[in-house]
């Protein structure tokens, strides 16, 4: 991105962080009565519930757990589901738990390969495991660094398979979920996708200087925008035990903070958010989401102090990382 891309971005997501809540009225939003708020997901014609079902929800669980979390789940009004073949026996478990709803929600699934061949052979694994045709849309995984970029966009690189999917009918969308702005932004500048998948977390935004320049670049070009880490706190304190062995950072575990994060979250130009993998977390979650409502100016500044005080989960630019 060159310099004046860079200036002119900077200053439209300051313009995001002074926003709230008017921005919220580039979404179409719905909600029916006892069901979650639904959101437009740019311009791909989809509308979302706010909340996501991930699919670490269900990893190690039984079959009978998965199939009840699930059926809890559609029964709140949540029709997003997201997987990846990295969390562990979730497809296993998620497949055929899903598998009789499937004609009625918004499946997204992830590889974490970056060559044409792996990315081709772990979709086809991914839709035998979770007993589907196609994905309504197939993403890019964690993508970090720019060399990474680079490897997908080159020769027989992970976006032809993408393409011969979408084209084969496979896949429906195509999107990427990043770890760093740096691979964000890059990601956008090469190629149209249909969304993004990136934390927006209060302290990473506030504290990281983290998010706010790869939201006005997906708003410009009218992605959607799926959010994680909206219930995150900080990085494991050193030596401290980890009580939720499914989050690899320390987790908003009380409501009321919880609430915070994800209004903090959902009160952006996001369509949905993804809570942490923990089954108890997730049920939380599904109960406090039912309370949102957008930030106000006072709350905005608030919760920006509290960020100021603490230790953002990520941060830009990558120096540490890319070391």
């Amino acid at each position: 991105m060159n310099r004046r891309n860079f200036l002119k971005s900077t200053a439209t997501s300051m313009t995001l962080l002074n926003c709230f809540p008017a921005m919220l009225s580039a979404l179409d939003r719905s909600k029916e009565e006892g069901k979650l708020e639904r959101r437009s997901l740019g311009k791909t014609g989809e509308k979302l519930s706010i909340l996501g079902f991930g699919g670490i929800v269900v990893m190690n669980a039984t079959p009978q757990q998965a199939a009840q979390r699930v059926g809890e789940a559609i029964d709140r009004g949540i029709n997003y589901f997201d997987v990846a073949p990295s969390y562990g026996n979730a497809e296993a478990m998620l497949g055929p738990a899903l598998q009789p709803y499937r004609k009625n929600v918004f499946l997204a699934c992830k590889t974490t390969e970056r060559s044409q061949a792996g990315a081709t052979g772990e979709l086809e694994q991914s839709l035998k495991r979770m007993r589907t045709d196609h994905f309504d849309l197939y993403q890019l995984h964690a993508v970090t660094k720019l060399q990474e970029v680079e490897t997908i966009f080159g020769r027989a690189g992970a976006l032809e398979a993408f393409l011969a999917a979408r084209k084969a009918g496979k896949v429906r969308l195509i999107g990427f979920s990043a770890h760093s702005v740096e691979a964000a932004l890059a990601l956008m500048e090469r190629f149209d996708f249909d969304t993004i998948l990136f934390p927006v977390n209060y302290a990473t935004w506030n504290a990281g200087n983290f998010g706010p320049q790869v939201l006005a670049k997906a708003q410009e070009k009218k992605m959607g925008i799926l959010a994680l880490k909206a219930m995150a706190r900080r990085p494991w304190p050193k030596g401290a035990a980890k009580t939720y062995e499914k989050c690899w950072y320390e987790p908003l575990a009380e409501p009321a903070e919880a609430l915070m994060g994800l209004r903090f979250t959902l009160s952006h130009p996001v369509t949905a958010a993804l809570p942490p993998g923990d089954e108890n977390l997730f049920e939380m979650a599904l109960g406090l989401v039912a309370k949102f409502a957008p930030l106000t100016q006072a709350e905005t500044e608030n919760i920006k102090q509290k960020a100021l005080n603490g230790e953002p989960i990520f941060r830009y630019p990558m120096v540490e990382r890319e070391a």
